[in-house]
């Protein structure tokens, strides 16, 4: 896992590791950030005497977009109870500080690193992980940490959101950070702010931008027309179809001589040949059970006084019904009649036996 020259490094796609434990080797640092992307090299520089690492190392990755992946996931984790610091090991990195560094008082004993990164990481680029003092013989943080930011733009707005509020039940005050061997000068004066105006490598190598560093978009003002603008006409609907009358069909022969009968269903067309298109709709007759039932057929003329009866004459009266056979008297229902009598008036010659 040796390193190779500085110059045969692909350095876009190396990131830099700090604050490691001394128990952290080589070999865990490439079983740590091989699940961020295949890793070609892992170097963690060593002192010549004691041969211990000083607390950094370099991952060098087979492209750029697995160290932007690893720094995503792997900023600011714990690795033997201490966070480490992952980002772009570049060769002007150093440049990038413009003095933006403000200062944190009142914490609370369990505020950590992690826990500042992530709260004002939300206002820009931090460019080293938040220094926590603490005492060096018991680790207890003094109540007072370090942030340096990568533009003014971005302190500015955590001085502005955060100084008075509450982190862990304390009320933080947040301003920037007196300068190195100066005499009561702060960061954040007017002649850092236009250095940092007038160096192109302040902009560079930012991940992301956020809120605080966003421009404001210009707002966008309505348009105006310079006339105002008059309604379509209203357009009158056009009046409906008319409707076209439809002549009935011609009644068709039938072997019944019923001239409202079914015309039969027209014969299917031969094997091979398509069928017919159908017939527009404004010519298809309607269905025979709704067709109106033809007139009946006017008998015709009959000559004069020919099949008419003649008028009966003037005297001619209806016969009258015969009447009920009249019982003879004396006689009473239900009895047998008598045989009439013979004749008297014939005699032994008239029978011939």
């Amino acid at each position: 896992m040796a390193a190779g020259p500085i110059a045969e490094r692909n350095q876009d796609a190396t990131i830099y590791v700090g604050g490691l434990d001394d128990k952290v080797s080589e070999t865990l640092l490439w079983e740590m950030f091989v699940q961020a992307g295949p890793v070609v090299n892992v170097h963690m520089p060593k002192d010549r005497v004691t041969q211990m690492h000083q607390g950094y190392g370099f991952v060098e990755f087979l492209g750029e977009e697995d160290a932007d992946y690893a720094i995503k996931i792997m900023n600011m984790i714990k690795l033997y109870g201490k966070p480490i610091r992952v980002n772009k090991a570049s060769a002007h990195q150093k440049n990038l500080d413009v003095g933006a560094n403000i200062f944190i008082g009142n914490l609370d004993p369990e505020v950590d690193e992690k826990l500042l990164y992530d709260t004002f990481s939300a206002f820009g680029v931090i460019l080293q992980t938040p220094k926590i003092m603490r005492d060096p013989e018991t680790g207890n943080s003094k109540g007072f940490a370090f942030i340096n930011f990568a533009s003014f733009e971005a302190s500015d707005a955590a001085m502005d959101a955060m100084n008075g509020q509450y982190l862990c039940n304390r009320p933080i005050s947040v301003s920037y950070a007196f300068k190195k061997d100066s005499k009561g000068e702060r960061h954040g004066s007017a002649a850092e702010r236009l250095l940092a105006a007038q160096n192109p490598l302040s902009h560079a190598d930012r991940p992301h931008q956020l809120f605080a560093d966003a421009p404001v978009p210009p707002p966008i003002m309505p348009i105006i027309p310079s006339h105002p603008m008059m309604p379509p006409p209203l357009m009158a609907p056009p009046p409906p179809p008319t409707p076209v009358a439809v002549p009935p069909p011609p009644q068709m022969p039938s072997q019944f001589g019923n001239p409202g009968a079914i015309p039969p269903p027209p014969l299917p067309p031969p094997i091979g040949q398509p069928p017919l298109p159908p017939a527009p709709p404004r010519m298809i007759p309607p269905p025979p059970w709704q067709q109106p039932a033809p007139p009946p057929p006017t008998p015709p003329a009959m000559p004069a006084g020919v099949g008419v009866p003649r008028p009966p004459p003037p005297t001619w009266r209806p016969p009258q019904p015969p009447l009920p056979p009249q019982m003879p008297t004396g006689a009473f229902p239900g009895q047998p009649r008598l045989p009439p009598p013979p004749p008297t008036n014939f005699s032994a010659d008239t029978f011939n036996f």
